[in-house]
């Protein structure tokens, strides 16, 4: 039985009455504004940031339906080269976390704005080594920054938000260096918009787009005429 099989067969066994999002315990609060954040840029020089919050295909789709954002890419972060196979890191010992690579037009938006929409709806930064359904550390919440930039917002969004108690539970989101992002299986990527009927995603992802459209109508991209191409 394949993983991708075995992870949609589980959830609809065993959590079909989690019918909820799993984003975040405060689904209905606002989250603020980083205080520190990245200025919008003048020229549209596409940057990237990659971030861990559970399986990656919900962070994918989020991510893709976000106002500047030009690319988002499944993949691996935290581990080495030669382990960065769905079926190794499945096992929850090579050091990966299932992330995402997100490219995006500064000029459009801003590295914050993409952290606030990540701890809004994206994941819940409050749940160690497990999203939903999925345990391990390949599911981990985790930020790998990849200049003093990123690191000095998102350490100062993380404060910012424990100070605000706009969680319930303590965020065990890390930032650490990112080393290298390996992308994952080609099956994998665009999984939710091509499979949207797929349990998994029904339950746990599909509900975060709602929360996104909601939560961020000014940022929200409606890619339904990009689904139909693919």
């Amino acid at each position: 039985m394949s993983p991708v099989f075995r992870r949609s067969l589980t959830t609809l066994l065993g959590v079909l009455a989690l019918f909820t999002l799993q984003a975040c315990d405060s689904a209905g609060a606002t989250l603020p504004d980083p205080a520190v954040d990245a200025a919008l840029t003048q020229h549209a020089t596409p940057q990237t940031a990659v971030l861990a919050g559970g399986c990656f295909w919900g962070m994918e789709e989020v991510f893709q339906h976000v106002k500047g954002v030009t690319a988002v890419e499944a993949g691996y972060s935290g581990g080495a080269a030669d382990t960065a196979h769905y079926e190794t890191v499945s096992g929850g010992n090579t050091g990966h976390a299932e992330s995402v690579k997100i490219t995006y037009d500064p000029s459009i938006i801003s590295y914050g704005q993409l952290l606030k929409v990540y701890f809004s709806v994206a994941h819940n930064p409050t749940e160690l080594d497990y999203q939903g359904p999925d345990h391990g550390t390949q599911y981990r919440s985790s930020i790998f920054i990849a200049n003093p930039e990123q690191q000095r917002i998102a350490q100062a969004y993380i404060k910012q938000l424990q100070a605000a108690k706009v969680f319930a539970q303590p965020i065990v989101t890390t930032v650490v260096p990112l080393q290298a992002f390996y992308p994952a299986e080609a099956y994998h990527q665009n999984y939710a918009m091509r499979h949207p009927h797929d349990p998994y995603i029904m339950i746990y992802d599909l509900p975060k787009l709602t929360a996104l459209r909601q939560q961020f109508p000014a940022l929200y991209v409606d890619n339904s005429s990009r689904q139909k191409r693919i």
